[in-house]
């Protein structure tokens, strides 16, 4: 009783924003958390599940660990120990990330997502939701009123919550970056418990405690890194940003032979050139280019739905076709301009595709959409309804080209609802895959979708084009491997209602996701 009689009272307001600062900080670590894993497992649907189900399962944890804790330990000192290890443990994140993720790889997307929320983001959140039982204790000791309590201080908790999903997500990611984030949130929290054993407290060389921050900084490492590769070749990431929309970086693949310059959007490579000719490395642009062309050469207006780093509209302003763009990220936009010379005598509009096709008045003889990656499917692009938007803003003889990494057989159900719902709009959809169709396999499917008759095709459209050498010989083979896509019953036309592309996607993200962590060095992506 006399222990209880000496403990320093802690003033209301302080422990009203303690709540309000652990519920915002545990919301940053949850919105960060896909920034963390992103390059390696995605962002798709089945990483967002994993770190919402980690959060939840970790503050679960932490609110009936930290209720029987506070009943066995009252003196506000252990809250804020907790709140301290909390901060420590978040500064360890971008420190023990690599290790981490190296560790799950081979457990597969689903579960290595999982173990690796688990392993990373846990431990802090944990800590962080022993605080709400521990301050409505306190709370309740001062206020006398246990209902308004727990509800006040849940509600303030809340609140603090929103407030730091909103400030990550419009602005910290934006201005700092992921690791000073993570820097930043065990700073505060550092400094929270600090505040307390110092002002309240008295103890004065628990000063000594925010000099933890600065130390963790120092070992987050350069995201600039240049990486030595087997034959004298030198990977260096030129310009790394976190935006709101996904990690973007620029990496250069040097020798004495050729260098290669490629933006990478959360791992996942958009664009890759010569640096001494500015041409594309890979396939796929030539064949949504000339394809289309071919096809249509008198056509004078296109619209590219995903910049990357602009190759496709430079393509088709070369031959005269005036282009506009869509992209919704202005980052990847300044990256096109930047590094890959992107220059459009059309517009360069910063919105969601899906938003400018419903209010533009514009009609084109072209249009490219460019905007699939191995996990995160654009759904709302491809339904039925996006797509009759697409049909209205073409012209007669118009052509849409799309880019789609699919898988070859018979149980790739969404290439088949895919083609069923372009089947919806254009009498004939044919696909120029960049592999064998032959034999199984995954990889980039160039679809073109007309309602011209098919004897509108020229023979051998390539010929009059310069294609890259390390792509030529298979925009050759994608252009003999042309087949009209098959329709199967097993397809479905894709609506805004139901459209399941993320959960019958499964396979190809993890192909792809195993594809760039061959290709790209894993320094790179971290």
């Amino acid at each position: 009783m006399q222990q209880n009689l000496k403990e320093p009272s802690l003033p209301l307001w302080f422990i009203m924003a303690t709540t309000m600062i652990c519920g915002a900080m545990v919301m940053v670590v949850e919105v960060l958390g896909s920034r963390v894993i992103g390059p390696f497992f995605g962002v798709s649907l089945f990483v967002w599940s994993s770190l919402i189900s980690v959060a939840m399962i970790s503050l679960a944890i932490g609110y009936y660990g930290g209720g029987i804790f506070c009943d066995k330990n009252r003196s506000p000192k252990y809250l804020y120990l907790i709140i301290l290890a909390a901060g420590i443990l978040v500064l360890l994140i971008p420190v023990v990330r690599g290790p981490v993720i190296k560790l799950c790889l081979p457990l597969g997307l689903r579960l290595g997502t999982f173990v690796c929320s688990l392993i990373l983001f846990a431990p802090s959140l944990v800590l962080l939701g022993a605080v709400s039982p521990f301050v409505v204790r306190l709370a309740a000791l001062e206020m006398g009123k246990l209902g308004r309590t727990v509800g006040g201080f849940y509600a303030i908790s809340t609140m603090g919550s929103v407030a730091g999903t909103l400030l990550t997500g419009f602005v910290l990611i934006l201005y700092l970056g992921v690791t000073k984030i993570f820097v930043l949130v065990g700073f505060v929290l550092i400094a929270l418990a600090v505040f307390y054993f110092v002002y309240i407290g008295r103890k004065y060389l628990c000063l000594l405690l925010l000099v933890v921050p600065v130390i963790g900084y120092q070992f987050t490492g350069n995201t600039l890194r240049a990486v030595p590769l087997a034959g004298g070749t030198v990977a260096q990431v030129v310009e790394n940003l976190d935006g709101h929309y996904g990690n973007i970086k620029i990496v250069e693949y040097k020798n004495a032979q050729r260098g290669i310059r490629e933006m990478l959007v959360d791992g996942c490579v958009q664009t890759g050139i010569d640096l001494r000719t500015g041409q594309s490395v890979y396939p796929y642009p030539y064949l949504l280019s000339i394809i289309p062309f071919n096809m249509n050469p008198s056509g004078k207006r296109a619209l590219v739905i995903g910049l990357g780093g602009g190759v496709i509209p430079a393509w088709y302003e070369a031959q005269g076709v005036k282009t506009d763009v869509v992209d919704i990220d202005p980052h990847v936009v300044r990256f096109a301009r930047d590094y890959f010379n992107f220059n459009s005598s059309g517009t360069v509009n910063i919105e969601d595709a899906r938003t400018y096709l419903a209010q533009t008045r514009e009609m084109y003889d072209f249009i490219v959409i460019d905007v699939f990656t191995s996990d995160a499917a654009p759904a709302h692009i491809v339904s039925t309804e996006a797509l009759a938007l697409v049909r209205q803003r073409l012209n007669a003889g118009g052509i849409l080209a799309l880019n789609f990494i699919g898988r070859s057989g018979g149980d790739d159900f969404v290439a088949k609802s895919l083609f069923k719902t372009l089947k919806v709009h254009f009498a004939n959809v044919e696909v120029y895959p960049c592999f064998d169709p032959s034999q199984p396999g995954i990889g980039n499917q160039e679809i073109i979708c007309y309602n011209q008759p098919r004897e509108h095709l020229h023979a051998n459209p390539l010929a009059a084009f310069a294609v890259h050498p390390s792509a030529k010989t298979m925009v050759a083979k994608a252009y003999a491997w042309k087949h009209a896509a098959v329709m199967a019953d097993t397809g479905i036309v894709l609506t805004d209602e139901y459209n399941p592309f993320d959960c019958y996607d499964a396979a190809t993200a993890r192909f792809v996701r195993n594809w760039i962590l061959q290709d790209t060095p894993f320094e790179i992506l971290l």
